[in-house]
């Protein structure tokens, strides 16, 4: 495997996907700080936003994890098709 295939995004991608994960933390945060409130209220919604955050992490990398083992699944089949494709050409 080459190295595109393993990374397909550039940097500024990576960047720009991290600068937008940090300031929507912060944001949500900040706003969570200034809401008018008792302390209680804005525990649950710092609990909530941190739950929210965590299951999607956890569920876009099952989901990525998923795709890269089919993709090998995948790439391990052609190659034993086109040896059997080899094997019956050679007999």
């Amino acid at each position: 495997m080459d190295k595109y295939e393993l990374n397909s995004s550039s940097s500024s991608w990576d960047f720009f996907v991290k600068l937008a994960f940090a300031l929507a933390i912060g944001s949500t945060l900040l706003g969570i700080y200034m809401l008018p409130g008792e302390m209680v209220i804005k525990g649950y919604f710092l609990i909530s936003t941190f739950f929210l955050v965590f299951s999607t992490i956890t569920l876009s990398k099952t989901i990525r994890d998923k795709h890269e083992a089919e993709r090998l699944h995948n790439k391990i089949t052609e190659a034993r098709t086109s040896k059997i494709i080899r094997d019956m050409d050679m007999e």
